[in-house]
């Protein structure tokens, strides 16, 4: 059975490898997926193709909707 899960994934973006300058963002996503698991995994594709120059992503399943 398919659920919608609340995702947020904090993002840091790295401006340029020659200074520590960097970006900071959470991004929110409504995840249909069979599990916590999947969810997890398909937020983290999304934000990865949204947000290419990301450096660290973090992931976390806060609650399902439906």
């Amino acid at each position: 059975m398919v659920h919608t899960y609340e995702v947020f994934v904090d993002i840091k973006e790295f401006a340029d490898l020659t200074n520590n300058a960097y970006q900071h963002g959470t991004t929110r996503y409504e995840i249909n997926a069979e599990s916590i698991q999947k969810a997890d995994g398909m937020a983290l594709v999304q934000a990865r193709s949204e947000h290419p120059l990301g450096t660290e992503y973090d992931v976390r399943v806060t609650r399902l909707l439906k």
